[in-house]
């Protein structure tokens, strides 16, 4: 399974630096190498909940640094909530909870808008309840799929 990003000309993402002051600054982080760490250990985490052409497709909207960070990740095959996903990552980066939901927000309201409104959609249909929030969005009540 090789799902890494393909080069999409037609998209004009922004770059890696780019990227890193919007999270630097909607994070309030004091330094770039701490943005950085929330961008690289947040994209990981997601990695790991994400697959399919929703993975494949959010690669491509980022900078390549970050997309190889996503793709990087072999997809858990249990999928956490929106806070499972705060607890998990903070479990891997060693952050009190509030320190890994306040790094999720940052780099996910930078995501959010890198991927564009049906990407997103199509993103919180595929994970479980409780992510909505972490990018920024209303958490809508949907029907359970059997």
């Amino acid at each position: 399974m090789y799902d890494q990003p393909r080069p999409n000309p037609a998209h004009h993402a922004m770059t890696f630096d780019q990227m890193l002051e919007r999270v630097r600054y909607e994070g309030a982080y004091p330094t770039r190498e701490r943005a950085a760490e929330a961008i690289r250990t947040v994209l990981a985490a997601l990695g790991r909940q994400l697959t399919g052409d929703e993975r494949v497709d959010l690669a491509q909207c980022l900078p390549v640094e970050a997309a190889l960070t996503l793709t990087a990740q072999i997809p858990d095959t249990q999928h956490l909530t929106g806070w499972g996903f705060i607890k998990d990552l903070a479990a891997h980066t060693g952050l009190s909870p509030a320190v890994a939901r306040w790094d999720t927000g940052a780099v996910l309201s930078v995501v959010t808008r890198l991927a564009g409104p049906d990407l997103l959609t199509r993103i919180l249909h595929q994970l479980p309840d409780g992510y909505a929030l972490l990018f920024g969005q209303a958490e809508l009540r949907r029907a359970r799929r059997s």
